[in-house]
């Protein structure tokens, strides 16, 4: 197998949202936009955004629900998006780099839109080893479902049973499976590396 497909946030990519209000917002507010229970909150429609629903129609709907003054807070984390994308995950630069010298091909798959893509790309040159990436909010398919892992091994020209596919979400992880693709489950870049290095050879 000569092809590995990563995801991006908790894998290439240390994306940390809250970073978007901090100082913008007092931490009661900030706590009360991320809270995880609300079923109509930043985890529901950040998917949305995922699925490939635009900023507006987000705001729209968010507004509706929570009102004006909540909604502006939905509208300051868009604007200062770029500040979520802390860094990279530790220890991936440096796999990325030398599973490309060995020359294995490396692909992206995530459930991200193209504007944030874009910008990764911008931020931090090594997500320029991609020989390209799967955007779930460009093709209106996301992950898990076993389609958008189909879809993406026909776009790169590969066999799914080529492919190794990394990803820190376990049900992702089986979607890949279930396309037919081995795929691992992340922890850190030095448990990965070991892993796929014994795949691969």
């Amino acid at each position: 197998m000569r092809n590995v497909i990563f995801d991006f946030c908790g894998v290439l990519l240390d994306w940390r949202p809250r970073l978007t209000l901090e100082g913008q917002y007092p931490q009661g507010v900030i706590d009360m936009f991320f809270d995880t229970a609300d079923p109509r909150g930043f985890d529901y429609y950040d998917r949305k955004s995922d699925e490939g629903w635009s900023q507006e129609r987000i705001l729209k709907e968010y507004e509706e629900s929570h009102g004006p003054a909540v909604a502006w807070v939905f509208r300051t984390y868009f604007e200062h998006f770029e500040k979520s994308l802390y860094g990279m995950m530790p220890g991936m630069p440096e796999l990325m780099r030398e599973l490309e010298a060995r020359g294995v091909q490396l692909w992206g798959l995530t459930n991200f839109t193209a504007e944030y893509v874009d910008a990764v790309r911008t931020k931090f040159p090594e997500f320029g080893l991609l020989r390209d990436v799967v955007v779930s909010a460009e093709v209106s398919l996301a992950k898990p479902d076993t389609h958008i892992y189909e879809f993406a091994a026909k776009r790169f020209g590969v066999d799914a049973d080529t492919c190794i596919f990394v990803d820190d979400t376990p049900e992702n992880v089986d979607g890949a499976r279930t396309a037919g693709m081995q795929a691992i489950h992340f922890a850190d870049a030095k448990t990965l590396r070991t892993q796929l290095l014994s795949a691969l050879e």
